[in-house]
């Protein structure tokens, strides 16, 4: 009997914040106050709209920048791939950058053919436009 009139309370108590919190209304300080909506000031929608135009402008250059660092950065991992799975080309002594379309190969080479496999290597890459060697023969 205990339990059942325990559950019946508990099943009150939460249609009744249920309903309160449906109907937007608070308790505070044992005052009953209309909802948040209906005490927001008005908006300056004109405000707004350039506001949200300014934002949604610079939220597309921020994507064209990060669009463009992603494509840099598959084709310098694409021609670093190439020469770590080839077994002329020592990978970790050269460094790969990549600006746009074309790629700048630095770094410490130990032979001529090392050098112009590398430089083939980055140059037969899909989306790369030119090749700048300024790969060292030591």
């Amino acid at each position: 009997m205990f339990r059942a009139l325990l559950r019946l309370a508990l099943v009150v108590l939460v249609i009744a914040v249920a309903a309160a919190f449906i109907l937007g209304y608070r308790s505070a300080d044992g005052r009953i106050e209309a909802p948040l909506s209906a005490r927001v000031p008005a908006v300056d929608t004109d405000r707004a709209r350039e506001t949200g135009a300014a934002i949604g402008e610079k939220v597309a250059t921020g994507a064209v920048h990060a669009e463009q660092a992603l494509n840099e950065g598959a084709l310098t991992a694409k021609i670093k791939a190439k020469m770590a799975l080839d077994d002329t080309v020592k990978a970790l002594s050269i460094d790969v950058d990549t600006k746009g379309s074309v790629v700048t190969l630095t770094g410490i080479v130990h032979s001529d053919a090392e050098r112009a496999k590398a430089v083939q290597l980055a140059r037969d890459t899909v989306g790369v436009t030119a090749v700048n060697d300024q790969l060292v023969i030591r």
